[in-house]
C-alpha cells in the first residue's frame, strides 16, 4: 500500500521521531472538567510509555483498579505525550502528588463522570522532520494545500498492526476459525525481531519443537508464552491455548484486522476518496451520521464544500453496507478473505458489529516552518485518525 492521493507532488524525506520531543501529541478534549463529582480528572504528559501502561503505573500508586480508571484515547510509548485519565473516588491533590517514572501529572480536577474511549474532539501534533532533502519546505506546502483541499485519507496505517506487523494477520486467523494459522501469527517470524534468543524461540516453534520454544522465548513475551504452555500439555488443542490470551489483546488483534480490510478498502478508492458515488453511505462530518447516496450529482456540492465523505467499513455483524458498484467493491473484498458478516459474531464478548468509517478527514490549522535541515509541521485531525496518514504524504519513503 504504497500509493498516495499527492502522488504527483514529490516527498521531503527526512526521518521521524528521532528524540521523543520531535514527536508530540495533545488530546483535544471534547468537554471540561466541571468541578464537581466523585472522578478526577487528570492531564498527564507521558515520555516512552503507552496509555495502558501509565494507568497500570497511576492506579498500582494509589491502590485502586486499572479498570476503574477512564480515557478517552489510545497513546503509544512513542513521543511526548498529553491525554487526560479519569480516577474515581481519589482527591485531586492525592493525584497531583504523584511521582512516576516517563508520567507528569499537569493537572487534576473532578468531574461527575468516567472517561469513555472516543470522549475526545480530536488530538493536535507538533513533529520535527529531520535531515530533509532540498526544496522540502515547497513541497510540503504543496502537499498540505492538497490536503486541506482534498481531505486526508483516514488510513490507520502499519503502526496499527503491532511491532512485528502481525496483529491483523492473528486477527484473520481467528475470524476465519484457522486457529493453528492464529498462533502460527502470533509467534512471529525470525526475521522481524532483532534478539537472537527470539530469534531461536520462533525457529523451534516453527519445527513443532514447543518445549525448547518456551525456554527460549523472553520472559517479555508473555502472551506467546502462556500460549505455548498450553500447547506443551495439549499439542492439538489450537483453539484452547488461544484462551491464553487476556481479551484485551483478543480485541486489539480483531480490531487490526477489520483496520487491514478498511485500509484496503481505502486504497481501492484513493484517487476519489473526496466524491461520493450513488450506493455510497456518506458521513456527515458535523454529527458522524449516515445516509444512503441516490444522486451523486446532488450530493457533489456537500462533498467538495467537506460538509459529507464517503464512508468505508470496519466490517462488523450488523454493519450496515452501501450499494450499487461501492456495496459490490466491499462485498467483493470481504468475500475474497473468506468471510461473511456473520464472522465477526463471535462468543465470548468478542462480538464485532461493525461501523463505517469515512474515507478522509479533514486537515485542521496546519503550520509549517523550516528550522536549518528540519522541518516543523503542526496540524489537528479529528478523534480516531493518526498523523502517519499526513505525514506519509508529505515524506514518501515508504
Amino acid at each position: 500500500m504504497n500509493s498516495y492521493l499527492t502522488a504527483d507532488i514529490p516527498g521531503t524525506g527526512g526521518t521521524i521521531k528521532e528524540t521523543p520531543e520531535d514527536f508530540r501529541v495533545t488530546e483535544i478534549p471534547l468537554y471540561l472538567p466541571c468541578g464537581s463529582g466523585e472522578h478526577t480528572y487528570a492531564e498527564i504528559e507521558k515520555r516512552g510509555v503507552t496509555t495502558l501502561d501509565a494507568l497500570r503505573r497511576i492506579a498500582r500508586a494509589l491502590e485502586v483498579s486499572d479498570r476503574d480508571l477512564g480515557y478517552a484515547g489510545m497513546k503509544d510509548a512513542r513521543g511526548i505525550t498529553r491525554q487526560t485519565v479519569s480516577i474515581p473516588r481519589v482527591d485531586p491533590q492525592r493525584v497531583l502528588g504523584l511521582e512516576l517514572p516517563g508520567i507528569r501529572v499537569l493537572s487534576a480536577v473532578h468531574h461527575t463522570n468516567k472517561l469513555k474511549l472516543g470522549h475526545l474532539a480530536g488530538n493536535r501534533f507538533l513533529i520535527r522532520l529531520c535531515g530533509v532533502e532540498s526544496h522540502a519546505l515547497e513541497r510540503a506546502r504543496e502537499v498540505l494545500r492538497t490536503l486541506v483541499e482534498r481531505g486526508v485519507p483516514n488510513r490507520f496505517g502499519e503502526q496499527r498492526y503491532g511491532a512485528q506487523g502481525n496483529s491483523h494477520l492473528i486477527g484473520g486467523a481467528w475470524l476465519r476459525g484457522d486457529y493453528r494459522g492464529a498462533v502460527d501469527a502470533l509467534m512471529g517470524k525470525p526475521e522481524l525481531v532483532r534478539d537472537e534468543r527470539w530469534q531461536s524461540a520462533i525457529a523451534a516453534y516453527g519445527r513443532g519443537e514447543l518445549e525448547e520454544s518456551l525456554r527460549l522465548f523472553p520472559g517479555h513475551c508473555r502472551t506467546e508464552r502462556d500460549v505455548l504452555q498450553r500447547l506443551v500439555k495439549r499439542p492439538d488443542a489450537w483453539d484452547k491455548a488461544l484462551n491464553a490470551i487476556h481479551p484485551r489483546l483478543k480485541k486489539l488483534y480483531l480490531s487490526a484486522y477489520q483496520s487491514f480490510l478498511f485500509d484496503r478498502l481505502l486504497e481501492s478508492r484513493l484517487s476519489t476518496l473526496d466524491r461520493v458515488m450513488a450506493g455510497d453511505l456518506a458521513i456527515k462530518h458535523d454529527n458522524g451520521a449516515c445516509f444512503l447516496v441516490t444522486d451523486a450529482v446532488t450530493e457533489a456540492p456537500r462533498a467538495a464544500a467537506f460538509e459529507i465523505s464517503p464512508s468505508g467499513p470496519m466490517f462488523g455483524c450488523k454493519m450496515k453496507s452501501p450499494e450499487g458498484e461501492p456495496g459490490e467493491m466491499e462485498a467483493t473484498l470481504l468475500a475474497g478473505e473468506g468471510l461473511t458478516p456473520a464472522s465477526f459474531d463471535l462468543p465470548g464478548g468478542l462480538r464485532l458489529e461493525g461501523e463505517r468509517r469515512p474515507l478522509r478527514v479533514p486537515l485542521r490549522e496546519p503550520l509549517l516552518t523550516a528550522d536549518g535541515a528540519d522541518l516543523l509541521l503542526e496540524f489537528s485531525l479529528p478523534k480516531g485518525s493518526y498523523a502517519t496518514a499526513v505525514l506519509r504524504e508529505i515524506v514518501k519513503t515508504g
